[in-house]
């Protein structure tokens, strides 16, 4: 009696086996289209065997874990592969709106800068013109106009880039506090024996979230927890404790801070990583090193214009008399620290009658030496520092900006593809193949169909020997 007693012991828990194995099947097959998931497994172990008079009899079996897919190499190359994509997408939107502005065409700053010159050019055929020298300040405030529209969107670009973290960082400090509660859930469950399976493949996935937008690093802790750091080696994640992100305002930009046990400490941009420090970098360094060219052309355009026509003649209006020593732009190299010289070409003359187009002190109505000097500028004159003439100079910044543009474009385009090929290595992996899934459900249930039908045979002698009894 013992013996069929055991029989049907094991009989139970093989069918209670297979079906828990056929419910881990079918969580699999309902989370194929799962972001994040891993496929699960059920871990049969048999269930230690007795002394049975002179034989060991086993006891049936049981699932002893649901493990989960993973694998450490692969999620490491996903997470940074994750950053790589994270920088370069963070500079994809500006550097295509630099490019918008820093255009090839003859509707930019370079066309209004040869539209001037050209001005002057048609000045010297008819030196005493008037409506040749009108010509010739109405091209010097559309220069102007086109400086300062130049800077104006390139502080667009830079308030879009700021209004942009600033809406990132509810987010980010969202997932940060999940990963820490999620640090506290997994750790209460896996303490008792449990697999967290859930909570784990959710970390994972904002843990790889987070790569993309600060480049974050991590590692297990001692406890088992995973601890997670800026690059620069700042924590946001330590345990079950999450480090909130804040926005500062320094001047026009905004800047991140961090709350650490009460103490506020400055994140700078090297301590960054993914789509942050792109946008950071295009911000700081890319935006910041045409603002400072496009300044150093106002100021040597300005400045250049400025030397010869304060050297040449015009006729008085007030008096009749030459005069010389009249500034055609304001001096830019007076203007306070700190203000951007690009926004403030203005033309510093009344009206044409002040135009310097004559080299000689008489101011004669057909001396047009001064004005053929300030034409040449535009070949002849080269920017301090470079072997560049304006036109050229307005090149190169169109030129950096156009190779930058073109370069996030093909590493961009190469961190996709290769993000791409780890997720499917990793869901080739870990993922959840439909066809494997049905021959393990097919499996499972031919090892239920069994288990009732071995019941059902134990059952029967058991019957068998009640009767016998009676």
């Amino acid at each position: 009696m013992s013996g069929l007693l055991t029989a049907l012991n094991a009989g139970k828990t093989s069918l209670m086996t297979n079906q828990k194995s056929i419910e881990i099947v079918g969580n699999n097959i309902a989370n194929v289209n799962t972001e994040g998931y891993s496929r699960q497994r059920a871990e049969l172990m048999q269930i230690p065997a007795v002394n049975f008079g002179d034989f060991f009899v086993g006891q049936g079996v049981t699932v002893s874990d649901v493990s989960r897919e993973y694998d450490v190499f692969i999620n490491r190359q996903l997470q940074e592969k994750s950053i790589t994509l994270g920088e370069e997408s963070g500079k994809s939107t500006p550097l295509s709106e630099l490019e918008r502005i820093f255009n090839v065409s003859d509707d930019n700053l370079a066309g209004s800068i040869n539209d001037f010159f050209d001005a002057w050019q048609q000045l010297t055929t008819n030196p005493s013109g008037q409506v040749e020298r009108d010509m010739v300040l109405q091209r010097g405030r559309l220069m102007g106009d086109a400086f300062a529209d130049t800077y104006n969107e390139l502080e667009t670009v830079r308030n879009n880039i700021n209004n942009n973290i600033v809406s990132k960082i509810g987010n980010l400090n969202e997932q940060i506090s999940e990963i820490a509660k999620l640090n506290d859930r997994i750790f209460q469950i896996e303490i008792n024996g449990q697999s967290a399976n859930a909570a784990r493949d959710q970390r994972d996935l904002i843990v790889e979230d987070l790569s993309k937008s600060l480049g974050i690093q991590s590692y297990t802790d001692n406890r088992g927890m995973l601890a997670v750091q800026l690059p620069g080696g700042t924590p946001l994640v330590q345990g079950n404790q999450a480090m909130p992100l804040s926005v500062v305002t320094n001047g026009t930009d905004v800047n991140l801070q961090i709350t650490i046990g009460g103490n506020v400490k400055d994140i700078t941009t090297q301590e960054l990583g993914g789509e942050m420090k792109g946008m950071f970098d295009v911000r700081d360094d890319f935006i910041a090193g045409l603002r400072g060219d496009l300044d150093t052309l106002a100021v040597e355009i300005t400045k250049a214009v400025n030397d010869v026509h304060s050297n040449g003649w015009y006729t008085d209006p007030a008096t009749g008399n030459p005069a010389t020593g009249q500034l055609f732009f304001d001096d830019l190299t007076a203007l306070p620290p700190g203000t951007p010289p690009s926004r403030h070409v203005r033309v510093a003359l009344a009206d044409g009658r002040y135009v310097a187009a004559a080299g000689g002190n008489t101011a004669a109505p057909g001396d047009n030496e001064n004005a053929l000097a300030i034409a040449s500028l535009e070949t002849t004159y080269r920017v301090s520092g470079t072997n560049d003439t304006f036109d050229s100079f307005f090149s190169q910044i169109v030129s950096s900006v156009g190779i930058e543009a073109s370069r996030n474009k093909m590493a961009l385009g190469g961190a996709k593809d290769a993000s791409v090929q780890l997720h499917n290595l990793r869901d080739g992996f870990a993922g959840v193949s439909l066809e494997e899934e049905m021959v393990d459900l097919v499996q499972y249930q031919r090892g239920f169909e069994s288990s009732a039908k071995f019941l059902s045979t134990v059952d029967e002698m058991m019957n068998s020997l009640l009767q016998l009894k009676r």
